[in-house]
């Protein structure tokens, strides 16, 4: 089995970063369908626009969402579309794991 270099670790890292994050999780989710706005992703998700810009700004930190402008709009999207794969794989590996760990209550991990 191959070891982690320090890269590697980063990496996830920054993803386990990225996803510790609520808001930030339901992001990347919501952009797996499709590129959208900042205020299209404010509506939807329920949360400010200011926090909106705040995480958006986090996630491309991160270099996890890519911004597009587009006349008087920027479009996110996510930076790769293998990692809207990944989320779902991640996602169904989880609920395969402990299905009874999340419910829309909250996570009985923590």
């Amino acid at each position: 089995m191959k070891s982690a270099t320090p890269t590697h670790t980063s990496a996830l890292t920054q993803l386990g970063h990225a996803l510790s994050d609520g808001t930030r999780t339901r992001i990347l989710l919501a952009l797996r369908d499709a590129p959208a706005r900042p205020s299209d992703l404010a509506t939807e998700l329920g949360v400010s626009r200011q926090s909106m810009s705040n995480q958006l700004t986090c996630l491309r930190g991160c270099g996890l969402v890519a911004a597009q402008p587009e006349g008087r709009n920027t479009w996110y999207r996510l930076a790769d579309p293998r990692l809207g794969s990944a989320l779902g794989d991640l996602l169904e590996l989880v609920l395969t794991v402990d299905p009874d760990c999340c419910t829309p209550e909250g996570c009985t991990c923590r």
